[in-house]
């Protein structure tokens, strides 16, 4: 899947988890401020995958910072789509982001200061904005970009850095799903291969999901950048955006349930 659908695809996500709108999940319930900022952070967190490829897009989101992160993940994972494409890849991301928002400060001024989680956020925002091509070249852009969206969390609601492993785990996860529904499917079980034997290989449709190197694939929308993938990615990244706009228009004062409760009932839904 390509970055910019996985980075939807992780706003999405978060949007389904976090938000009480209509048509949204609300399991783990966040404020406004949460669901709008955390959609950019768990869309950034889904391209933590693909830190492993020294070359990629995301390793260029944040120099130099971020190429020494896609050159250390890439020498400890063993390449691309290795270890951070698997369960315990998952795993790892998660409990990285849970350590460093153990880091902090205290500040006579702000208080606890967020010090790890803050890093974190600002490195998971470049890696968005990138994705989503909502930054340019140059080396500037990016850094203020980024720390000004990790700022403004930190000013307007601090305790909102809490659910960063959530946001972590959960990007990472809707990566991997996404890469199994293509045809290159992912190591799952990393660092344990199962390559798959020669009968299989040999065997219609069985042969689409054990891969000859042993990864699994459930490639309902074919190679990545699909015209499957595309059509899949419009009502996607449609649902972040509502839900993003919802929160946003909650926070500013609006009274949006009642406003969509007049809807329903006008159009007798």
């Amino acid at each position: 899947m390509m970055g910019g659908h996985h980075a939807a695809c992780g706003a999405a996500a978060w949007v389904a988890v976090t938000s009480t709108a209509p048509y949204t999940l609300g399991i783990y319930p966040v404020s406004d401020v949460g669901v709008i900022t955390g959609a950019i952070v768990c869309a950034g967190a889904a391209l933590l995958p693909d830190a492993d490829h020294h070359s990629g897009t995301i390793a260029h989101s944040l120099p130099p910072v971020s190429e020494g992160v896609a050159n250390l993940v890439e020498t400890i994972s063993g390449g691309h789509r290795r270890g951070t494409h698997s369960i315990l890849g998952i795993a790892v991301f998660t409990a990285l982001a849970w350590l460093a928002g153990l880091v902090t400060y205290e500040s006579d001024t702000f208080g606890t200061v967020a010090v790890g989680a803050g890093v974190v956020a600002i490195l998971l925002v470049a890696f968005a904005l990138k994705a989503l091509k909502l930054t340019r070249g140059g080396k500037l852009g990016p850094w203020i970009g980024s720390i000004t969206i990790a700022v403004l969390v930190a000013l307007l609601a601090p305790e909102e850095w809490n659910w960063l492993p959530v946001a972590v785990g959960l990007g990472v996860t809707v990566h991997i799903i996404g890469d199994v529904m293509t045809t290159g499917g992912c190591p799952l079980l990393w660092p344990i291969t199962f390559k798959a034997p020669r009968w299989v290989r040999r065997t219609n449709v069985l042969n689409d999901i054990w891969r000859p190197g042993g990864n699994f694939a459930l490639p309902v929308l074919g190679n990545a950048g699909s015209v499957r993938e595309w059509l899949f990615l419009i009502p996607v990244t449609a649902y972040a955006v509502a839900g993003v706009v919802w929160s946003l228009l909650t926070q500013m004062g609006l009274d949006t349930s009642g406003t969509y409760t007049l809807l329903v009932s006008s159009f007798g839904v």
